[in-house]
């Protein structure tokens, strides 16, 4: 079983048999049901009416497979792969408070730790009670070095002591967690900001990621956090989390049409090995039954 077969699709075609003017209409209301935005939705039917009259198709399967490579084209908006072309190479995890951040940075610590990765962690949010420990039990739990303060103490400090032990003990890459910090916080965004300077002048020209930790369960209200840390904090990609259960995949086409930047990893579940790079073509399978 392939990894978005435990996605939940939206069995958008059960029950359409013709490809006729009602079809459009349904499909339209699904896909938005699905957690699409209107104006992605609207984009997506649209295109596909345009290719069925292009193409004459007649066959509802054919449709179901052209709307699975229109959606796979809306996903591809830049690559979906972690730069880690630096030794080591940063990626920094931001969001609001209660996206999975820190859980998000020890499953994929543990990624890349079985993909023959030295990691470092770095507890960088040193705001949240007890998100340090949490961060070290996942670090113990994957055999993963980690770089914490006390609690309350500056972030960018540790992101400071996390540069020189990385360096100290030959790290291929350095996951730094942050503070959930709410958009329209600018002493948070202003906090943000001096951590990327700390990176900046202790390792200039390394290879960096700035990634959005998002619930997928938060729907549109999502879509609308990823657009204003987008303006302030220089995204680089979306790792999407809580896909399983409720959470419907449309959002996740959304968010790249509307933002274009790609997701790069998703959560499906609880486990360690529920966060697995995307992959645009495999998830349209899955969402589109």
């Amino acid at each position: 079983m392939g990894f978005f077969d435990k996605l939940k699709n939206i069995s958008i075609f059960s029950g359409l048999t013709k490809l006729d003017d009602d079809f459009y209409d349904e499909l339209e209301e699904k896909l938005i049901l699905a957690d699409m935005s209107v104006d992605t939705a609207l984009k997506a039917v649209e295109t596909l009416r345009k290719r069925i009259k292009e193409e004459k198709i007649k066959d509802v399967e054919e449709g179901k497979r052209c709307l699975r490579s229109i959606i796979t084209k809306m996903l591809d908006v830049g690559d979906t792969a972690i730069n880690l072309s630096t030794k080591p190479s940063i990626l920094l995890f931001i969001g609001v408070n209660g996206v999975g951040k820190t859980t998000t940075i020890g499953k994929l610590g543990a990624f890349l730790k079985k993909r023959g990765k030295r990691v470092l962690l770095a507890a960088g949010d040193t705001f949240r009670a007890a998100a340090a420990e949490q961060l070290s039990i996942w670090a113990e739990r994957s055999g993963l070095d980690i770089v914490r303060q006390d609690e309350g103490s500056d972030p960018a400090a540790v992101v400071y002591d996390a540069m020189n032990a990385a360096r100290a003990r030959g790290a291929d890459v350095v996951l730094v967690d942050t503070a959930g910090r709410l958009h329209n916080k600018q002493n948070l965004m202003n906090e943000l900001n001096k951590i990327s300077r700390v990176i900046d002048r202790e390792f200039p020209g390394g290879a960096r990621e700035t990634l959005l930790v998002m619930d997928a369960t938060t729907g549109q209200n999502g879509l609308i956090q990823a657009k204003q840390f987008g303006e302030s904090a220089g995204i680089t990609g979306i790792v999407l989390t809580k896909l399983d259960g409720t959470a419907k995949g449309g959002v996740v086409v959304s968010i790249a049409d509307s933002l274009q930047i790609p997701v790069k990893f998703v959560g499906l579940g609880e486990g360690t090995d529920d966060l697995q790079p995307f992959d645009g073509a495999s998830f349209a399978e899955a969402l589109i039954q």
